[in-house]
Order: structure tokens, then C-alpha cells, then sequence
């Protein structure tokens, strides 16, 4: 182990005994009191030294190995100590890729606040270079974060989309003007090429999660329509193969200048389209024949989804996507945030499990209970 103060938390005395890691409060920690040769000691671990020579460098300053045996677990179990050649083969292996390594650094960082073992944070940077994502949709959602999930070390991710590229469809991080008029997958997929740090660790043969081998051995689909509806009120039957194959899957997209992000699908455990759909339909029984008008009736005109909010979007539905697969908990299993223009104030609106639906998740849950929040709406009077 090669202890290193996480370089991500700024240092700072609040006193002479008492010293601030961190300047916002989500991450923030005070230590004390610290006396003047452990503070002078502090500085060594910067990841350079193993614990044999920090323990040399104590005794110089007259720190008993004990001393700094017990400063080193006081910080680990902090939070506050990352490795600096930690993380196991895997994270060995992408150090040596210097040129990915400068690029995922802000990432290694970010991840190192959220990892509190030492070298975890690097084994989780490490790991994303073998995850599988599929996103369905190359609209202003969907190709930017592909994009942001591929430039962030996700190793393998797959557009799925049919047609041509729109001017529309352009969005900075996402499909470029020049990519206009070429199939929207294959311009996608450039996309997500230009965004990786590196080429990810070679594939032997065709594996489960290739494009059209279904959905087994994906570890996420994310589904972001350029139609927003299939966000908003997207339709059971087409998460059917996810549901049964056990696919988690995440839904994002834009609809009428309102941004949606979940719910995150856990299948058997969180609600899923079916379960949004009845839960919608009790609530409201005109829903379904509402729906079933939309979906015939697709609108020919170009969608309300500015590039502000299509990118908000696309950001926040990459971070959670992120934190799934690095194996936090995420705020959008089981719920839905939404956000409309011009206010941008980010909603969470619980989805509960529908006792009938047969994804089963009302089921593995029925003893919790959950109240949705009713959505807004307008009555106009004539």
C-alpha cells in the first residue's frame, strides 16, 4: 500500500490543532486535534512511499511506528486515504495506459470521494472498461450520453437507431452537423469513439451483449427515444425481453419541454413500464385511451427539446447511470425525476411496484407502501 491523502479534498487549518479536508459539505471531514510532527508528517503520504518508508520517516520526526500505524487506519477508516497502487491487475493494467489515465483522472477523483477504501476508487474506474451499455435512441439524449458514458471509461457502449440523421438531431458532445444525412447509429457509434479515453480491453469472439444478440450479459440499457412519449409513458410490451431476461434498464428522454430520468428498472424488484402504466391508469382511467391516441397519432413536427434541457437530461441520466454500474445507489430506482422549462427544478416522483403487473416486483414488495405524488395539470374552462 502506498498511502495518499485524496488529492480530490483540499487541505486547510482551522486552527492549530484542527485541520478541514474538503470544501463542500457533502465530503467535507475535520480531524484533531493533530500535533505539530503528526501535521508535518501529513504531506508524505502523497503516494510516493510505502508504509515501511513512512514508518522510517516518523521515527525521523520522532512518530513511533504505532503512531503512524494508527494514523494511517484513522484516516482509512475516514475516508480521507486512497492507494496509490490499489485496486487490483485490472487497475495495474490501466495505469500503464498513461494517455487514458490523464483523461479519467477527474473521474478517478470524483470516484475516490464516493469510495471510501483505499484503491477503490481506481477498482471501480478499472471495472467500467468491461461494462456492456446499450442506449436505444441517437436523438439529443441519446447520442450525448453515449458519449458521456463512453468518455467517462465505460469500455463497451452501443447505440441502437434506425433512420437518418436530422439537423435536429445535432447537439454539441453528441451527432455533429457534418454527421447530417448519415445513418444514425453508425454516426452515434463515431461519436462514442471520438469520446473514449482508449480502445477498451479486447473482446475474444462474439459475446453476450453484441449488437443483435439480445439483451443477456448487458450490464445496463438505457432507453432514450427521440420520441419522447416512449420516455414518458413508454409502452410494456417492448421492455418485455428486458424484464425476462433480468436487463436493468434506465429511461430518460424529453417530451413537450419536460425532462424525464427513471425510473431505473431493477427486474422482479423495482417498478417497471408495466407497473408505470397501471399505477397511471388507477390514478387516472382515462390514461389508456390517452396514451393509445398519442402513440397512433405521432406528431410530424420537430419536438420541443432544447439543447439546454435535452443536455441536462442527458448529464443527469449519465450520473446515474454511472452510479449504478459502479455499484452505488442511485436515486432513480424506483422513481422518476422530472424538470420543465423555464423553472428547471428537478422533481422526484416515486413509481411503486404494481401489485399486478407481472414484471412480480409488486409482489416482492408488497409490504412497503408508496403514494405517488399526483401530477400537475391544468383544466381550461370555455
Amino acid at each position: 500500500m502506498h498511502p495518499i491523502l485524496k488529492p480530490a479534498l483540499r487541505r486547510g487549518w482551522r486552527d492549530l490543532n484542527t485541520i478541514q479536508f474538503g470544501v463542500a459539505p457533502a465530503h467535507a471531514l475535520v480531524l484533531g486535534p493533530v500535533d505539530t510532527a503528526t501535521g508535518s508528517f501529513l504531506p508524505l503520504m502523497d503516494g510516493t512511499r510505502g508504509l515501511p518508508l513512512l514508518r522510517e520517516e516518523g521515527k525521523r520526526m520522532g512518530l513511533p511506528d504505532e503512531h503512524v500505524d494508527m494514523l494511517v487506519r484513522r484516516l482509512s477508516m475516514a475516508g480521507l486515504l486512497d492507494d496509490a497502487t490499489g485496486g487490483g491487475e485490472a487497475a495495474d493494467a490501466l495505469r500503464e495506459r498513461s494517455g487514458a489515465m490523464d483523461r479519467l483522472r477527474p473521474d478517478l477523483a470524483s470516484l475516490s470521494l464516493m469510495a471510501p477504501e483505499p484503491g477503490d476508487g481506481m477498482r471501480r474506474l478499472a471495472a467500467r472498461r468491461v461494462m456492456r451499455v446499450q442506449v436505444r435512441g441517437a436523438g439529443r439524449v441519446g447520442a450525448v450520453m453515449a458519449s458521456v458514458l463512453s468518455g467517462a471509461g465505460v469500455g463497451h457502449v452501443d447505440v441502437m437507431e434506425g433512420g437518418v440523421v436530422e439537423p435536429w438531431d445535432v447537439a454539441p458532445g453528441g451527432l455533429p452537423a457534418d454527421a447530417v444525412g448519415d445513418r444514425r447509429d453508425v454516426a452515434a457509434r463515431r461519436a462514442v469513439r471520438r469520446a473514449a479515453p482508449d480502445r477498451p480491453p479486447r473482446r475474444v469472439g462474439r459475446g453476450a451483449g453484441d449488437p443483435g444478440e439480445g439483451e443477456a450479459g448487458l450490464s445496463l440499457v438505457i432507453i432514450a427515444p427521440r420520441d419522447g412519449l416512449d420516455a414518458h409513458a413508454p409502452d410494456p410490451v417492448t421492455a418485455e425481453p428486458l424484464i425476462s431476461s433480468g436487463t436493468p434498464h434506465l429511461y430518460a428522454g424529453v417530451i413537450e419541454g419536460t425532462g424525464v430520468v427513471g425510473p431505473l428498472v431493477l427486474p422482479g424488484t423495482t417498478a417497471c413500464a408495466g407497473c408505470l402504466a397501471l399505477g397511471r391508469a388507477d390514478r387516472d382511467p382515462t390514461w389508456p385511451r390517452m396514451v393509445a391516441q398519442w402513440r397512433s397519432g405521432r406528431a410530424r413536427h420537430v419536438s420541443a427539446c432544447d439543447l439546454a434541457l435535452s443536455t441536462t437530461v442527458a448529464g443527469l441520466a449519465a450520473a446515474h447511470a454511472l452510479a449504478f454500474l459502479d455499484g452505488a445507489a442511485t436515486a432513480s430506482a424506483g422513481v422518476r425525476w422530472e424538470a420543465s422549462v423555464p423553472g428547471f427544478d428537478w422533481h422526484a416522483r416515486p413509481v411503486p411496484p404494481h401489485l399486478t403487473c407481472p414484471c412480480g416486483a409488486g409482489v416482492a414488495d408488497k409490504g412497503a407502501h408508496f403514494t405517488e405524488a399526483p401530477e400537475p395539470h391544468d383544466t381550461m374552462a370555455g
